[in-house]
Parts: C-alpha cells; sequence; structure tokens
C-alpha cells in the first residue's frame, strides 16, 4: 500500500509542473546538427548510421538526452525528438486535443521521409507511451523499443482496478488547471518541491525544475490528460516489436516493489525484457547516467 501511494505521488507530480509555469519566456537552443520541423514534433539529426530515435517525456526538452548522444552519434543516425511547445518552442498544432496521437503521426511521417528501417526507439515517460502507441500504430516502423519508466496505463497507480472512465473526471479537471495557468507567474518554490518527486540527485532536480519552467503550460495540459486516459493494456498483446523496460528503484520504492509494478503492467507484452536501475527516480538517465548509457547501449547493439 505503501508503494502504491507513493507511485501515485510520483505520477500526480509528472503531470503537475505545468501548473506552476507562466507563458514560455525563452527560446530553444540551436539545433547541433540537421533540424527537422513538423507540425506536433521537432527532430534534430546527429550522426550517421543505424537509426535511433530518442522521445522525452512531460515538460521535457530533447537535451534530456545529452550526455548520450556524443557516444551515439558515433556509430548511428540520431533523431532527438522534442514536442513542440516544450523548452519554450512555438506549440504549432499542440494547441488542441490529438497531442499524443499528432506525435505518432509525426514519427511515421518522419520514418517515411528519412526512409528509415529498423529504427530503435526510446521513450521515457510520457515518450514512452508515445513509442507503445507507435509500435501499436505502426509495426513495421521500428525494430525494438526501449520503455523508460513508463505504464500501459497510468490510472492503475490510483488503483490497481482504475479505468479510464474513472480517471478521466481527475485528468480533465487537472488538465483545465494547467491551462489556466498560461501567462501566470511562476511558482519556482512549488516547481522545485514537485521535483524531488522527480528526481534523486540535487543536480538532477535542478535541471528538471529548468525544464519544467520553460514549457507552454497549454501543451503540458493536454498531453498530460492524454496520458492519463490513453489504456493501451487490452493491447500490448498484440505489440509483437520487443520492449525494454528500464524502471528506477530506490529506498523509497523498493526493487521487489518496482518489480511487482512493472513486471505485471507488462506481463502481456510478447516480447519484453526487464532492467531495474537501483538508486534513481523517475529521471533515472539523470540519477544514474552511467547505469542508463549502459542499458541504452546494449539496447541499440
Amino acid at each position: 500500500m505503501i508503494a502504491r501511494l507513493m507511485f501515485a505521488a510520483a505520477a500526480l507530480a509528472l503531470t503537475m509542473p505545468a501548473v506552476l509555469h507562466a507563458a514560455p519566456a525563452c527560446a530553444a537552443v540551436p539545433a547541433k546538427g540537421r533540424l527537422i520541423q513538423m507540425e506536433h514534433i521537432s527532430v534534430e539529426v546527429v550522426g550517421k548510421g543505424s537509426p535511433v530515435i530518442l522521445i522525452p517525456g512531460l515538460s521535457t526538452p530533447r537535451a534530456v538526452w545529452d550526455a548520450f548522444v556524443p557516444g551515439l552519434a558515433a556509430g548511428h543516425s540520431v533523431y532527438l525528438v522534442q514536442v513542440n511547445g516544450f523548452a519554450g518552442e512555438d506549440p504549432r498544432g499542440n494547441l488542441k486535443p490529438g497531442v499524443l496521437a499528432g506525435i505518432v503521426a509525426d514519427l511515421h511521417a518522419l520514418v517515411v521521409q528519412e526512409k528509415l528501417k529498423d529504427a530503435a526507439v526510446v521513450g521515457h515517460s510520457l515518450g514512452g507511451l508515445a513509442g507503445l502507441m507507435f509500435a501499436k500504430a505502426h509495426p513495421g516502423d521500428l525494430g525494438r523499443l526501449m520503455v523508460v519508466d513508463a505504464l500501459p496505463f497510468i490510472g492503475t497507480l490510483f488503483a490497481p482496478n482504475a479505468t479510464v472512465a474513472m480517471v478521466e473526471p481527475q485528468a480533465a479537471g487537472m488538465r483545465d488547471q494547467i491551462i489556466a495557468s498560461y501567462g501566470r507567474p511562476a511558482d519556482k518554490a512549488g516547481s522545485e518541491a514537485i521535483a524531488t518527486r522527480l528526481a534523486l540527485k540535487p543536480e538532477s532536480r535542478l535541471q528538471v525544475v529548468a525544464w519544467s519552467m520553460a514549457t507552454d503550460p497549454r501543451v503540458s495540459g493536454q498531453a498530460m490528460y492524454e496520458d492519463m486516459v490513453t489504456d493501451l493494456r487490452p493491447d500490448l498483446a498484440a505489440i509483437a516489436t520487443p520492449i525494454t523496460m528500464v524502471y528506477p528503484w530506490s529506498t523509497y520504492v523498493p526493487q521487489a516493489q518496482a518489480d511487482a509494478l512493472y513486471r505485471g503492467a507488462y506481463a502481456s507484452a510478447p516480447h519484453v525484457s526487464f532492467v531495474p536501475i537501483g538508486d534513481a527516480a523517475h529521471f533515472v538517465m539523470l540519477d544514474q547516467p552511467e547505469a542508463f548509457r549502459t542499458a541504452l547501449i546494449a539496447f541499440v547493439k
């Protein structure tokens, strides 16, 4: 019960940072490689070789992968996705419902446009859910999928028997509150408090706060809502794409409890392997970069 409550608190924290932002005030960092601008995402391309697509989570820019890009780009074409409206970028097509579906559609268009074959796709949090949706809708577009701390239905964090109908009213209320915060002064102290639930290391928390403060809450609110009301549990058995599930554990959520949650959630997936990473919270790649690097290298090989 304690573990369930802690996971639920983490899920709530994940959905709430956008409530604390004003309108985006910073410009996006110039791309280091070729930039592809699409309706729902932008994609920076670096390196050369077999394709790797990296999708960040809610209110998170492509910079979350920065520590791993040089190593990957030495032997791969790395496609760094960023959701429009995050990191101070123009929201473009993300100011209306259908953010997740739009991300998936743009990913498919990217594969077609770039003529990618057997892409290795990595998605964190919201990006992990998008990766599952991508594998469901376009199985021929990707060779394998790494899901980093995401569930096929986030509602199970609140109750094992949760349904979309049960979660939707709360999700709608949170969405509306977040969107209404657009243009208001930011609450940095509140954002810092929430970041303590998403990352363990002080430097990781500082980074999460900075990223969340730059996000357009109109986009985060809608994306959060869609994340909360998307239930892919019935579809897992039909997803033939091999899945690597990376998840954190710590003294706050011991490994045995984390194992039960994630292995149970993905039990019906026909081809899934599990990689637990200790002494980490939701932002696994920030808290334990070397352990995550090891998992990532093994995955792309």
